[in-house]
């Protein structure tokens, strides 16, 4: 395509010269000829091509060179630098006509202007083409900034949207858990029976856990949620409700990015809350594989339950799904399904600084009726 367009901005000012009379020089021909075939040099310096075709101005034959050398130099200059380019080529025009011819002054005035009319008009076009150029792709700037000040307003209408609910969710969750935690104090201060009091030191150690989790994930106070480096603590604790957990560390730990730090304790402590909801004493094997370097596998299994489930916990929990959406927020995958009469949870992440979702895929969570547990989680996105 461009080579189409130099044939044709060289080669029709060239068939000009050819077809026009013979200047008044033996070399207006030969000048002209000349001058269109300069005319390339305006892509790397317009002025260049102007100067390749003063001669053949000069000799009365380098007006179709002009032209074209002339708006490439409107194009790729300012207004302020072309006027003076624009007086040498009419002076170049207009000298050696008055040189040859007397004229009258009408016919010097009208030389005159038809030389101005001839060079100003097509450096007059190349500076308007160029000033379009700018203009359109101001607006275009113009727009992306539109674009990016409405997603940022919308970022930050969202932003602020989240902030009031999370301090609404913390205002109604928070209160009730610490009237738990004030409730199972005080159970403990009043009762005499000593396993009374351990629960109730239990369940007022969990209210305050769980209160402070909901302050951290909603960004208000505490630290970050915990690691891999606290599943110790979060076995220790499962044990305490009465199951039978076996923590398994395949290879050597090691420090891990932040997000898939955090996803690794959130598995185990959703797959052990499970545990302890459905399958009450059950026996739990909690093994994390740390042998593969690009990545980490977290897998949580629990045999049949030990004892009947206390109270009536539901079947439409959303965890799973939600713990499906963490994993998938990093980049890695989640499966979980009945196993053998029990419950299997397993996470790989990956542990690449940053994993972008390798598209969206679909796990059908087998029903859970068996253990009674989100028999209604339906399919859940793995990212």
């Amino acid at each position: 395509m461009r080579v189409g367009i130099e044939v044709v901005a060289v080669g029709v000012p060239a068939v000009f010269v050819l077809l026009a009379a013979p200047g008044p020089y033996a070399w207006s021909v030969t000048a002209g000829l000349v001058g269109c075939a300069l005319l390339p040099l305006r892509h790397v310096r317009p002025w260049l091509a102007v100067v390749g075709s003063l001669w053949a101005i000069c000799g009365g034959l380098g007006w179709p060179a002009q032209i074209v050398a002339l708006f490439a130099l409107g194009r790729r200059t300012r207004l302020g630098a072309t006027l003076p380019w624009l007086v040498v080529v009419v002076l170049a025009a207009v000298v050696p006509v008055l040189q040859r011819e007397v004229l009258s002054w009408q016919s010097v005035i009208l030389t005159v202007v038809f030389a101005v009319l001839s060079a100003g008009s097509p450096l007059g076009f190349g500076l308007l083409t160029a000033t379009r150029e700018r203009l359109t792709a101001s607006l275009r700037e113009l727009e992306d900034a539109r674009e990016a000040t409405v997603a940022a307003r919308e970022s930050a209408a969202r932003a602020e949207e989240r902030a009031r609910i999370g301090r609404e969710v913390h205002d109604a969750v928070g209160h009730h858990a610490t009237l738990i935690a004030v409730g199972a104090a005080a159970l403990s201060a009043s009762t005499e029976e000593q396993r009374t009091r351990e629960a109730a030191e239990l369940l007022r150690t969990h209210a305050k856990e769980a209160l402070a989790e909901m302050r951290s994930a909603l960004g208000l106070v505490g630290p970050a949620p915990a690691g891999a480096a606290g599943l110790g603590g979060l076995v220790d604790r499962a044990r305490e409700t009465g199951l039978d957990v076996e923590l398994v560390a395949l290879g050597t730990a090691r420090t891990l990015p932040v997000a898939p730090d955090q996803v690794v304790y959130r598995v185990v402590q959703e797959a052990l809350t499970n545990a302890a909801r459905h399958s009450p004493g059950s026996t739990v094997r909690v093994e994390v594989d740390w042998r593969v370097t690009d990545r980490i596998r977290v897998e949580v299994v629990n045999g049949p339950a030990g004892r009947p489930a206390r109270g009536t916990f539901g079947t439409g929990g959303a965890g799973l799904a939600g713990l499906a959406e963490r994993v998938g927020a990093v980049g890695g995958e989640l499966a979980s399904g009945p196993d053998a009469g029990g419950f299997r949870v397993c996470a790989v992440l990956p542990l690449a600084p940053e994993t972008p979702p390798a598209g969206e895929r679909r796990v059908e969570l087998p029903d859970r009726s068996p253990t009674g547990r989100d028999t209604d989680t339906g399919p859940i996105p793995i990212l």
